[in-house]
């Protein structure tokens, strides 16, 4: 089984080749990129004007200074030749400069790491933490009200778009039309720093809350179902039934031996994780004013800033790759019968 995992370590290095290159090519494809855009400004005295083709773009404008421009962006050099030179940085641990906030790329996401680790942290706890009991209490129930009705509340939930969810529960809470119960957005308060250390706390759970729920709540019928339907299936086997000839509680073979062998499948989405510093929707973000990664990937791409992008995308790709090997290794551990060859 080491030879496997050796082999699937040794397989992110032309996987993760593959996705950066492919992105690289298009990015560099896309209309409207930075020289584009720094062309069109020099043209209309630095408005913003209606999109120019390639002839009209560089009217009025020398010859140097789009050389000087390709040369600045890196355009100056075959496609092949620019994606080598961003290989070599990316192996020194450089992902270049922002086009946008002219900073180093480390320093920009880096702002915006302590945001999502945040609320993945708190998401993927939240979400552990009342799915699988839920999950349990639903399979004990099994056909009855309670699990009709949570049924029926918990896919209503995962319809719902988790940014229109936020959006109805600003409306609803947020000193709208009802009541003024949490704030409109926000990571923090403004005046955060003057705060006492209950005040803090206090004020980073009432900012949390709403945006939390709506990131949640298209996991909840997920892992609810999944935890039901396990639970269920190993109720059904003989060494329940036995457990139960020999006296046992029903709590102690429902949580001791039942869950016990019904969370191998949840548990193996433990490997995924490693992401949740990733976590994050652009849209919950936008609806909620959180400057976290994932406004942070879609505001990029609208602004042609491709070392960002490209940035993001190294970072989400590594610890998608990293927390798949992960995921096999938790699910080799927690079922001995699991043999990869």
């Amino acid at each position: 089984m080491t030879s496997y995992f050796i082999r699937r370590f040794l397989l992110i290095i032309p996987t993760f080749l593959g996705i950066t290159l492919v992105t690289f090519l298009i990015l560099q494809f896309v209309p409207g990129g930075p020289l584009e855009t720094a062309l069109m400004q020099m043209r209309t005295g630095g408005q913003q004007g209606s999109e120019a083709g390639s002839t009209g773009t560089t009217q009025g404008i020398p010859q140097e200074a789009i050389e000087e421009l390709k040369r600045f962006y890196g355009f100056d050099k075959p496609i092949y030749e620019r994606y080598a030179i961003w290989i070599g940085n990316l192996v020194k641990l450089d992902l270049g400069t922002s086009y946008k906030y002219n900073e180093p790329v480390w320093d920009v996401i880096t702002e915006r790491f302590p945001v999502s680790i945040y609320f993945g942290l708190v998401g993927f706890l939240l979400t552990y933490i009342v799915c699988v009991p839920l999950g349990v209490y639903k399979a004990v129930k099994n056909g009855s009200a309670f699990d009709f009705v949570s049924s029926a509340l918990v896919f209503i939930g995962y319809s719902i778009p988790g940014f229109a969810f936020g959006a109805m529960m600003l409306v609803l809470f947020g000193g709208g039309s009802f009541w003024d119960v949490f704030p409109l957005g926000g990571f923090r308060s403004e005046d955060w720093d003057n705060l006492s250390f209950m005040g803090k706390i206090w004020d980073q759970i009432h900012h949390t809350f709403l945006p939390v729920m709506s990131y949640m709540i298209g996991s909840f019928a997920t892992l609810t179902i999944l935890t039901k339907n396990s639970v269920i299936e190993n109720l059904s086997q003989d060494y329940i039934r036995t457990a139960y000839s020999k006296g046992l509680s029903e709590k102690k073979v429902i949580f001791g031996h039942a869950l016990r062998n019904s969370l191998i499948p949840i548990s193996t989405g433990l490997g995924h994780a490693i992401s949740l510093v990733l976590a994050g929707s652009f849209l919950i973000e936008k609806v909620f004013n959180i400057n976290g990664m994932g406004l942070l990937g879609y505001q990029s791409i609208l602004d042609r800033d491709y070392p960002v992008v490209m940035g993001i995308l190294v970072i989400s790709t590594l610890l998608l790759l990293i927390g798949n090997i992960l995921s096999d290794i938790l699910y080799a551990i927690v079922d001995p019968r699991i043999r990869f060859k």
